[in-house]
């Protein structure tokens, strides 16, 4: 016997079925765990949510301030620039099966050197110890990689460095500290580094912080960070110093911004005039080597032999 089907009736059975679904959805999405950081995949989804973002290719920025000092010995310090940076980057997923899920990162990075007084970029300088005046050349470092690191090795088991989320934690913050010592063969120098010296040496202090809350919510794809950076290094090729004894030291503080509209007038401006492609970051299959501001300027400028005083 065929029975006629009661569409009047079972529409609003069907509705009903939709709405209970959505509520129990957003029930559940309400109290999600949170991202729990004394696990492997938790620190590496905190580590994620510190650096980029973790939606696939989604443009995240970071921006600092800070001053630029010379130390030389037997003299005092002297405030030679003020400085202004920034970072754009993203991530993508790398599944390595036993070895857990982790991220790519790929960044494009400017640091500008610019003028105490005006705070615009310069274009020149006059070096106080040589009364020389020298092109200044910003740094635009494209790319600044950072390779995978899984939390487990080949056979699955958890690496010891991948844990457990690694920074201090107190009430509701969290921050960490990340000294980079460097020392390496300098590309503007020669092949005879080891004999006569020459060597690349610099020390970078990063400290990042933050909240707890955005860094363990599942339901937010980034964390709130405010980062400070400290740079000790030798003189900047442009400053022409030719080996003489001192170096330069950077302090600097800054955050992660929402969104690129909250990026400096001055950095936009410098962007939209010199470095377009600076407003995204690289493709995230990007595996061209990194650039430092070291390299870049070899690429951007000829050696010359050095022109020794007349003797008399």
């Amino acid at each position: 016997m065929h029975i006629k089907p009661m569409h009047t009736k079972r529409r609003p059975l069907r509705l009903l079925s939709l709405a209970a679904g959505l509520t129990s959805l957003l029930s559940i999405q309400l109290h999600a765990a949170p991202i729990d950081l004394n696990t492997p995949d938790g620190a590496t989804t905190a580590s994620r949510k510190i650096q980029c973002s973790t939606v696939d290719d989604k443009p995240v920025f970071y921006s600092w301030e800070g001053k630029l000092f010379s130390r030389r010995m037997g003299e005092a310090d002297q405030h030679l620039f003020d400085i202004e940076g920034y970072s754009v980057r993203a991530c993508k997923t790398v599944d390595g099966g036993k070895q857990g899920k982790s991220f790519k990162l790929v960044t494009r990075e400017i640091l500008l050197y610019k003028d105490k007084k005006t705070g615009k970029p310069l274009k020149t300088w006059l070096n106080p110890w040589t009364n020389e005046e020298v092109d200044v050349f910003q740094v635009l470092n494209d790319p600044v990689n950072q390779p995978v690191r899984f939390n487990r090795d080949k056979n699955g088991k958890v690496l010891p460095y991948a844990a457990k989320f690694m920074a201090s934690q107190q009430a509701d913050r969290w921050w960490l500290t990340l000294p980079v010592p460097l020392f390496y063969h300098n590309p503007l120098a020669g092949d005879y580094q080891k004999q006569v010296g020459g060597i690349y040496h610099a020390t970078e202090l990063f400290n990042f912080l933050g909240d707890i809350d955005s860094l363990v919510d599942e339901k937010t794809d980034t964390a709130d960070v405010q980062v400070g950076w400290v740079r000790i290094s030798d003189w900047l090729p442009f400053m022409m110093m030719s080996g003489r004894e001192g170096g330069i030291y950077i302090h600097a503080a800054g955050r992660k911004l929402g969104k690129y509209d909250e990026v400096s007038d001055t950095m936009k401006s410098f962007i939209a005039a010199e470095a377009p492609k600076y407003s995204v970051p690289p493709p995230t299959n990007d595996n061209r080597p990194n650039d430092t501001s070291w390299t870049t300027y070899k690429k951007d400028v000829p050696g010359a032999p050095f022109a020794s005083p007349t003797s008399h």
